[in-house]
């Protein structure tokens, strides 16, 4: 069979020749569609080229040629304009059966059923379409694909060059950029940040795809491979953030793509069809973006921002452009703009001047997420097309706790900005001198206020907040943050560090919790199929118990790393009581075993279980007196409770945690294990805030794990609040709720000196 390279190779040998003779722009583009569609044996080729915002057919093979120059269409309608908009590729056996179709009469093209077609991009944004079409309904080959895409580039090239299309719009720049704008992200990394935005890189314009010397090209791609190499292992080696840490298994999985072997293939193949040593990592590197717009396992799509990452820094070595704003140095307060980081790339800045990251792309388990937030610089996300919305030395106002940017901000805005960060400071200030207060009530009563951890960087928490332990450590960040399955070693001396900087406090290591929105690509569902709703699917304590090899590695982990101290553990999303039993049988067994082996094993073992299903809450009379602890995970309980998916941004302020319904329910949880003395903990983000954690005071709570950042302001509340006051309060609005119960609780709040903001 014909491969990929042979077939675009057959195409750019023709092409080669249109593009060397002396016809005029317009010939051209007729012979290559004439090409593409005879060596593709395609009835319809024809070419779309962007022109003043619009899509505009310049050339055709099959399509009536009376609609050359006439039939235009908007970036995003039809076909075509979805593919433009979407830098994607679509490949259809049935075109009119897409939602995005449109019929457009003048070409004539009602009697073609398949249809595939291609962006054609320049400065990583679409300028045109190439697309194909077929009487017969059918789907081109996976080679037919490629030869397009290859055929795309070089098409690219050509267009530019003959000035067919207009630099502004391939630049998505708007030369009028003047006024203060602001633009909603996604908060990745929490946190207050003021500078000028710094492009992150300047792309690396290739001027010729078409290879002169195929082996020549070759040889300036293996060069650039090992000199990128050497670099990442120079930075890997250089990282600086203290004794260990998961950021350093994210550094060593972005080493592993360095030295992948199937990705060099992959250029080599792209150079063997007849381009160029950048052209050939340009189209693999679009080929790859493409992957990831189809890709809806969010761990797996952060691997591919690394892909991505690396392209760009062998797109530079091999093209000689080397500079970035992290090699020319920052010049002071800095802001950086990117598509998408890398790790790597992150750790080659001043960490003295850069003050905050924004991504057109990212997600909250991205590999250069964990490692910014152990260098304590916030992030906002998901903010597209950056480069049409701002420019190069803009000064920019980066607010991560709301997940927003002020673009050219009036010095009004400036002003209350640094008001802001000033009085953060002192609030931050004044919460750090209550590390050492202890979170005792107005009429005495000692609640404890604990943290939620998951990496050795959370660990001085402890000390900073003077919490009074780990009432949440979560296990999987190891597992997310590691391309295999972390070894039995691995995991021990995780928990081993752990236990030993928190001291004499404790710390309730919940086991591994994947599945759902935390998928890795080591450990798939056994039928392979997708799940229409996964927080509800297999995850959690189901997958742990199918998967029996993957809790036996943990709890033997967990009691060797606990060896002469108590192991707390707790299970995530136990829905029966028998889930719980079958759970703690691992651990039994592997306890078991230890014993025979002489090894030495933990002086007590507290089991707990996590409520998070509201099915649980039937059967506590019978779970309750073989628990030590309970802890309630508020936020999956909450979209359980409500059926309302927390990920969805119409469901999100829907809900309140202080319905009736969530506080009448948290209570009889709270009641039914009381006879057995069962600990009761709410982890989760409603313990972090003041007015919800008041409620939890008044429903009878009295343990709650937050996040570090919450322990000071929730100390400060406790110590102001008379336990008895709030519950009787709770008591009466609970049996006759007001319409308005936070309304309510903030009103008594306040009339009782309370500030809950």
């Amino acid at each position: 069979m014909i491969t990929a390279a042979a077939a675009a190779r057959a195409i750019l040998t023709s092409l080669h020749e249109v593009m060397a003779s002396r016809a005029g722009v317009q010939a051209k583009l007729n012979q290559i569609v004439d090409i593409i569609g005879e060596k593709l044996n395609s009835e319809v080729c024809s070419i779309y080229l962007l022109r003043e915002g619009m899509l505009e057919l310049f050339a055709t093979r099959g399509l009536n040629q009376a609609a050359v120059h006439v039939t235009r269409m908007a970036v995003g309608e039809g076909l075509v304009g979805t593919i433009a908009a979407n830098i994607e590729t679509l490949n259809l056996a049935e075109a009119v059966a897409h939602p995005d179709f449109a019929f457009f009469p003048e070409t004539g093209e009602e009697r073609f059923h398949s249809f595939a077609g291609v962006p054609i991009v320049r400065r990583a944004r679409s300028v045109g379409v190439l697309g194909v079409q077929h009487v017969e309904p059918r789907r081109y080959e996976e080679v037919e694909i490629e030869a397009l895409q290859t055929v795309a580039m070089v098409l690219s090239e050509l267009i530019a060059n003959a000035g067919l299309i207009d630099e502004e719009d391939a630049l998505g720049a708007d030369a009028h950029m003047t006024g203060h704008e602001r633009i909603a992200g996604l908060t990745l990394v929490k946190g207050l940040a003021s500078g000028v935005a710094v492009f992150h890189q300047p792309r690396v314009t290739i001027e010729h795809v078409v290879a002169e010397d195929t082996e020549a090209e070759r040889q300036r791609v293996y060069l650039a491979f090992d000199k990128m190499r050497e670099q990442i292992d120079r930075m890997a080696s250089q990282a600086e953030f203290g004794m260990g840490g998961e950021h350093e298994e994210v550094l060593e999985t972005y080493r592993m793509f360095a030295y992948d072997e199937g990705w060099s293939r992959r250029i080599n193949e792209a150079i063997d069809s007849g381009l160029t040593a950048e052209a050939a990592i340009e189209r693999v590197q679009q080929r790859t973006r493409m992957r990831m717009r189809q890709i809806d396992d969010p761990l797996l799509a952060d691997r591919m921002h690394d892909l991505e990452d690396l392209s760009n820094r062998l797109l530079r070595i091999v093209s000689g452009q080397l500079g970035t704003a992290a090699s020319l140095g920052l010049k002071g307060d800095a802001i950086l703009i990117a598509r998408n980081l890398g790790p790597a790339e992150l750790l080659e800045y001043d960490r003295r001047r850069l003050k905050g990251v924004i991504l057109e792309e990212g997600s909250l388990t991205a590999h250069v997420v964990i490692v910014a937030r152990a260098m304590g610089i916030p992030v906002v996300g998901r903010i597209r097309a950056l480069r049409a919305k701002v420019r190069e030395g803009d000064h920019l106002l980066l607010d991560g706790d709301q997940g927003v940017v002020d673009v050219r901000p009036a010095p009004s805005l400036i002003e209350a900005f640094e008001a802001r960060f000033a009085r953060n400071r002192e609030r931050q200030a004044h919460y750090a001198a209550m590390r050492d207060v202890e979170p005792v009530s107005a009429d005495g009563h000692r609640i404890r206020v604990m943290i939620n951890a998951g990496l050795r960087d959370d660990m001085p928490m402890l000390n900073l907040t003077g919490a009074d332990g780990i009432g949440l450590f979560r296990t999987e960040f190891q597992f997310l943050v590691s391309a295999t399955l972390p070894a039995r070693e691995r995991q021990t001396r995780l928990y081993r560090d752990v236990l030993d900087a928190a001291g004499d406090r404790p710390v309730v290591f919940r086991t591994v919790d994947i599945g759902g929105d935390k998928v890795l690509p080591y450990l798939r569902h056994n039928d392979g199929e997708s799940e229409e709703n996964p927080a509800m699917g297999w995850r959690a304590l189901r997958v742990a118990l199918e998967r029996e090899g993957l809790l036996k590695v943990q709890a033997r982990a967990l009691l060797e790393a606990a060896g002469g101290r108590t192991l707390n553990v707790m299970f995530p999303m136990v829905t029966e009581p028998w889930e719980f039993d079958a759970a703690r049988a691992v651990f039994e067994s592997q306890l078991a075993f230890l014993r025979q082996q002489k090894k030495v094993l933990p002086d007590a073992i507290r089991y707990g279980a996590m409520l998070e299903v509201p099915a649980l809450a039937e059967c506590l009379d019978l779970l309750a007196p073989r628990l030590s602890f309970l802890s309630i995970g508020t936020n999956d309980l909450t979209q359980f409770l409500f059926a309302a998916d927390r990920s969805n941004p119409k469901l999100a302020e829907r809900y309140d945690w202080l319905s009736p319904a969530i506080l009448r329910f948290l209570r009889r949880v709270v009641l039914a294990v009381a006879p057995a003395g069962t600990d009761v903990t709410v982890c989760g983000e409603m313990g972090g805030r003041r007015l919800e954690a008041l409620a939890l005071l008044g429903i009878g709570i009295t343990r709650l794990s937050i996040t570090p950042a919450a322990v000071g302001p929730i100390k400060e509340l406790v110590r102001k609040v008379e336990i008895a006051a709030i519950r009787a309060a709770m008591d009466g609005w609970l049996a006759q709720p007001p319409a308005d119960l936070r309304g309510a609780i903030a009103t008594w709040a306040g009339a009782h000196g309370i500030d809950c903001e």
